[in-house]
């Protein structure tokens, strides 16, 4: 997660795109980090989940990740749950809530319901890690 939250921050200070950050790992070991790359690429899609899984498909030379866990420094929204769920990834660590997807799902808990549906272990970060999550999304975002 700590990796994902400086992933975060790079997006910012590179100019990259907004503070969003995220890791696959296998086996316990990292398998792809990226950030978000909207405004690198001009591509609404570059969001860093999905980006980090076209970098562990390439990676891996395979587009199954169900061996794989993703760690996200917030909540990944609709589309981001899309592409983990085609990849085959089955467990998902998120840091801060993400706010706004309001317009895009009808309940709150949407998203959750969404990757349960979709058979996808989710679940927040330890506090001290969401804490961290938080701040970064806070501190680039105001």
């Amino acid at each position: 997660m700590t990796i994902a939250i400086e992933e975060a921050y790079k997006a910012v200070e590179c100019g990259d795109g907004r503070s969003y950050g995220a890791v696959i790992v296998q086996n316990n070991e990292v398998v792809a980090s990226c950030h978000n790359m909207v405004l690198k690429h001009m591509d609404p899609t570059a969001h860093a989940e999905v980006t980090a899984v076209r970098e562990a498909c390439k990676k891996l030379n395979q587009i199954d990740l169900s061996d794989c866990e993703i760690y996200a420094s917030t909540e990944p929204c609709p589309m981001c749950c899309g592409a983990i769920y085609l990849s085959g990834i089955k467990k998902v660590v998120y840091g801060t809530k993400a706010l706004g997807f309001s317009k895009f799902v009808a309940a709150e808990s949407m998203g959750i319901v969404m990757y349960q549906k979709g058979g996808i272990d989710i679940k927040q970060a330890k506090p001290n890690l969401v804490l961290l999550a938080e701040q970064v999304f806070r501190k680039t975002e105001e």
